[in-house]
């Protein structure tokens, strides 16, 4: 890797940067705190030897693979910028799709209840696009949670943040609408070792067995917290849907379908409760 110097200035950096020019502009951006437009007008701008060394860490890191989210320490996701770090899964834009269905159905005033929130995207871009809504996120992790609570801070969104192993702590609790994007990868998938998902926290990835864990158990309970005619919607593997669909079915479960992410792959899947 091209060796960092106190007193480089930033056109000088750019062009020996060892990752693709875009990544530099935005790790030289990060540690100086300039604009992408100040990052052109102060071409000439001289790094001190604090900001070399954690520029070249920064390389060095980008260069192991770690993802720029992390890098970073922040994700665009539904037009919100939300703190990321190793403890929670990165916002992509096919959980969009989640969100957008979960506002389509979400009545004024609605309950919504977000099942294992992580940087709690989902939850907060559901509150932050419908301030009426009573919105819970939960988790199972404590330092998920601490960062779901630092972006509901940042966006100023009504979001209680619960602690829970998935249904344990609602006491009987009910909701309009159940929401999830859970841990669906398949142990031993061989994506697990490839990209970012390297870096990304493996509980929230995968349920170390069939990939249907999670969604088996959210299928088989929400609707012990769902009032009627509420909406349960979950995120899923590219070649799940048939098997969700299915256990929404066996779990009584109407109006069930799927739908399709950005790719054109059936992404969400969900249903119905029905009248009592």
């Amino acid at each position: 890797m091209t060796v960092i110097l106190a007193g480089d200035t930033i056109a000088a950096i750019l062009r020996r940067a060892p990752v693709e020019q875009l990544e530099a502009r935005m790790l030289i951006g990060h540690v100086t705190q300039l604009s992408r437009v100040q990052l052109i007008t102060n071409a000439e701008r001289v790094l001190n030897a604090a900001e070399a060394q954690q520029l070249a860490t920064l390389f060095a890191r980008r260069m192991a693979g770690e993802p720029m989210a992390y890098l970073l320490g922040e994700r665009e996701f539904y037009g919100l910028s939300f703190q990321v770090s190793p403890a929670v899964l990165i916002p992509r834009p096919d959980t969009e799709l989640l969100v957008e269905l979960a506002l389509q159905r979400l009545p004024q005033q609605g309950r919504v209840l977000d099942m294992g929130t992580g940087s709690g995207a989902i939850a907060i871009a559901i509150a932050h696009a419908r301030p009426d809504a009573v919105v819970t996120a939960l988790d199972v992790s404590e330092a998920a949670l601490a960062v779901a609570s630092a972006n509901a801070h940042r966006h100023k969104a009504r979001v209680e943040c619960l602690r829970s192993d998935w249904f344990a702590a609602l006491d009987g609790r009910q909701f309009d609408l159940i929401v999830s994007n859970p841990p669906y990868i398949v142990a031993g998938d061989r994506h697990l070792s490839e990209g970012d998902l390297r870096f990304e926290p493996i509980d929230a990835l995968s349920d170390h067995a069939d990939g249907l864990s999670a969604l088996r158990i959210i299928s088989e309970h929400a609707a012990d917290h769902l009032s009627d005619d509420g909406w349960l919607l979950m995120e899923h593997g590219y070649d799940q849907a048939a098997a969700v669909r299915g256990l929404l079915a066996e779990n009584g479960f109407g109006e069930v379908q799927s739908w399709r992410d950005l790719a054109q792959i059936e992404r969400v899947s969900g249903g119905k409760k029905s009248r009592a």
